[in-house]
Parts: C-alpha cells; structure tokens; sequence
C-alpha cells in the first residue's frame, strides 16, 4: 500500500477518536512547551545578564576581597582590600596598564527628606569613573570632583525614582537629606538609566567613598574595586599585575591562597553561560522524564485501541492490506500524534514564555528579552517525533501481528 495511502487511513483514524487523541498527545504537549519555556526564559536571563555584564567595557577588571567568587556575602563583608591596597596599584610600576581604578563601598541605608523616608543602595565611588564606565547621564546637576573625594564631602547624586520619591516635581539640586542623621547636601540627578552592571542606577544614591566610609559605615575596607585598563588585549595583564601586587602588599607566601579574586569581563562571561548552561540543561533532563512518561502514556492508550479496532484489522487484512500495511499505519497514528503534540506544545510554550518576559520586563527584571528558541523548537519536534516512534512501535507491532481470521471473530 502506497505511504500516502496508509497517512490518510492514520488520519481518519484519528479524527474518528478525538477525544482519546487529545487525552494522547497531552503528556506530549506539556512536556514540549515546558521545554519551550525552559530554553526561552533561560535565553533571556543569560542576555540580560550579559548585556549587564558587558556595559562595564572588556578592559575593566573587578577586584573583590575574600576568595569566592559565588558567595555574595563573604564578598560584603570581607575586609581584606583597604585604603593601603588602593595606594598600593595606583603606583605606576607596580600595575603600568592601569588607567582608573575605582574603589567602591557599597551598603544600604534610609534616606529621609522632610519625613519621608527611601531605602536605596548606597554607593561610594569616584562620581566620573562611575558616570563614564556606565554611560551615565544627569538630568539636574554636576557630578563631585576628586577633591570632594579627599575632603569627605557630604554631598550625594541620586537616582530618578528617587528623586521622583522623595521631591516629586521639584528641583532635587541643592536640597539636603538625611542618611544616618548626617546632612548630605544632593548636587546631581541621575537621568533614568535602569539596570547596569547589576546596579539600579535609578534607585541608587552616590556619594564619594571617603564619605561613605567616615559617615556612614565607619569602615576603611572596600566591597568592590573596578579597575579599568589601557585596552582590552591589556586586561589578562592587568588582572596578573594585580594579583601580584596584592600578594606582595598582604604578605602571602608562596602556598597561601588569595584573600581576594580578580575577574576579568571574559571570565565573567565564560562563567554566566556555564551556569546558565548547567541550569537548562538540568531543567530539560527533568522535562525529558516527563516526555518519557508521556510516551508510556502513548503505548498504553495505543494499545487500548488496537485491542478495541481487532475487528478493524481483521477486515483490513482480509481485504488485502499487508501486516507491513497495518504496522505502517499504526506507528503513523502514533508519530502523528506525538508531532501534533508537539506541534501544540511549541506554540503553548512560546507563547507562555512571550507572556512571562515581557511580565519579568515591566516588574522584577527590565530589560529581559524574549527570545523565541529555534534550536529547542526543533528539537522539541524531533523529540516528540521521536517518542511517537519508540513508543508506537510495540502496539504497532501487536496489531500487525493479529491474525484476520481470530481478529474477525472478535467482539
């Protein structure tokens, strides 16, 4: 019997059973768009993430006290890169590729204006190393100099959403706020930026870092330093000299590890995919479980049905069809089936992750893209295909198997 032939004999068959082919493909369909939404929003974070990461430019190195590059709060609260390690890189011969550095104090502290209250992240930085390195913007005011920096001036830029916050539609410029009962006099207006480098610059306060550390910490150690060099080729050298200035300046012998880390932007990149990597494809092992579980679903219903079409295949083959003919045309149905599933569990999915990036994009993460997976979309096919295929073939087999003379009798 032709192919053609034997596809549209699958597809009546399945029209006749509507309601047994939908409760078929389901497994199929959920495992299919779970994968979908799995690669989509995996996709998604990893470039928001990178597009973060990647606007502190390839010649910028990060300098962290502590030596985890995970561990968040041993890097907060590390005190192990001070004032004297600061002095100790600006000195040209120790570290020659160096063009800026920028040590940071970052913490978080209310800040008051006439009784109303905001709690941002407070950070102490150079204002023009941050302003150039994120491609910042002010929308009232002028950015502190270095000289605001070696008198400990109390003096703040703020952030859009604060000001919005704190002054509505009055001029923030030249007005005082209160951070830990200290007057902090506001000379700038970030214009609205977002996030950048994993920072809010619209919620974020920034003062000089001497500041920072003689008013509001009390702390002469640093949670973060950025250094930036020459050029990008420099940076691998400029994250060596580093360490080894450090090294030197803390007294570590030979066998001693770091009480610090120094990544470069590629190091940081190469480690967000690997994690992203792991991540999905984890998530996916779990789903394809799921697949396998459908596909058991398939064998199980797809032998209800030869054993409830016994007459069918009796008739079929006493009117000539071949057991070739009637494998053909149940692995058919079932490959059918699954692809249809899978079909289904590709839109159901894209659609489900289009709603949750943009969802993601107007609250807890802006800037998250939608990225439609065509590689999981493919795969997504092939596997439901697949799964009809290995599954179908059993039932498909005890049908073609049945003799047209006991099938006949059968009621």
């Amino acid at each position: 019997m032709p192919f053609k032939h034997v596809l549209l004999t699958a597809l009546q068959a399945l029209e006749s059973h509507k309601s047994r082919s939908a409760l078929t493909i389901l497994g199929i369909v959920i495992g299919v768009a779970a994968i979908i939404m799995v690669m989509s929003l995996g996709k998604g974070a990893e470039a928001m993430i990178l597009g973060e990461v990647s606007g502190l430019g390839p010649e910028t190195v990060i300098l962290r006290p502590g030596n985890s590059l995970t561990d968040f709060t041993q890097t907060l609260y590390s005190q192990t890169i001070t004032k004297k390690d600061i002095e100790a890189l600006k000195r040209k011969q120790n570290v020659p590729n160096l063009v800026e550095i920028a040590p940071l104090v970052i913490t978080y502290e209310s800040v008051e204006y006439q009784g109303d209250l905001y709690r941002p992240s407070i950070m102490g930085a150079p204002a023009e190393f941050i302003a150039n390195l994120f491609d910042i913007g002010l929308s009232e005011g002028h950015l502190y100099t270095d000289d605001d920096i070696d008198q400990e001036a109390r003096v703040a830029i703020i952030g859009s959403e604060i000001k919005n916050d704190l002054f509505g539609s009055s001029r923030a410029v030249g007005k005082q706020v209160k951070i830990k009962d200290k007057k902090f006099k506001v000379i700038g207006v970030f214009e609205d930026k977002g996030n950048v480098g994993g920072f809010n610059i619209d919620t974020l306060v920034l003062i000089p870092q001497t500041s920072v550390q003689t008013y509001i910490t009390g702390t002469d150690y640093f949670a973060e330093v950025m250094i930036r060099a020459d050029s990008p080729e420099n940076a691998e050298k400029l994250a060596y000299d580093v360490e080894v200035t450090l090294r030197d300046v803390h007294d570590l012998s030979f066998h001693e590890e770091n009480d610090f880390n120094i990544t470069t932007q590629e190091e940081t990149i190469e480690m967000i995919q690997t994690i992203v990597t792991i991540f999905t494809s984890f998530l996916i092992t779990v789903v394809a479980i799921s697949l396998v579980v459908g596909g058991v679903g398939i064998m199980n219903i797809m032998l209800v049905s030869v054993s409830e079409r016994t007459k069918e295949i009796g008739l079929r083959k006493a009117l000539g069809a071949t057991r070739q003919d009637i494998l053909n045309q149940f692995l058919s149905e079932a490959i059918i089936l699954t692809s249809l599933g899978g079909v289904i569990g590709i839109i159901i999915g894209a659609s489900f992750s289009f709603l949750a990036a943009l969802i993601l994009s107007q609250t807890v993460a802006e800037g998250w893209e939608y990225i439609f997976p065509v590689g999981g979309s493919l795969l997504g096919v092939g596997v439901s295909a697949g799964v009809g295929l290995l599954f179908g073939i059993y039932p498909a087999n005890q049908a073609a198997k049945k003799s047209p003379i006991e099938a006949l009798r059968y009621e």
